[in-house]
């Protein structure tokens, strides 16, 4: 997975114009811009780097640009994030049993022997 594309996502606004498109479906440039209390150029470049990132794709139709989600990179996403969700899970089953191993280790030597004398 290339940063970029988390990067795209990192400003609030490209997030929620994800978000937005991928609730409603497509959406014109208009539409989106009249969600968001900034200009229609702001928002264009916000679309941009989305575009970029390839998060969205755009389709011309006469006079309008209709934006929608790139399923394709959304797939590619939640399988690198399900990638590293299983790696994290097996580092921390090991980490979790080296510290349960540590913790009998610790408590058997702490435990008084048969051969020693009681106080």
């Amino acid at each position: 997975m290339q940063a970029h594309v988390f990067a795209a996502l990192a400003d609030p606004t490209r997030l929620s114009i994800v978000e937005m498109l991928a609730s409603k479906g497509r959406m014109s440039v208009k539409g989106i811009s009249s969600q968001y209390a900034m200009s229609a150029p702001a928002i264009s470049q916000h679309l941009k780097i989305l575009r970029e990132a390839g998060l969205v794709h755009v389709e011309t139709r006469a006079q309008q640009r209709i934006y929608a989600i790139n399923q394709t990179r959304i797939t590619e996403m939640e399988r690198w994030i399900d990638h590293m969700r299983k790696l994290w899970t097996q580092r921390l089953d090991a980490l979790d049993e080296l510290l349960k191993e540590e913790m009998r280790a610790a408590n058997q030597s702490s435990t008084p022997s048969s051969t020693e004398p009681l106080p």
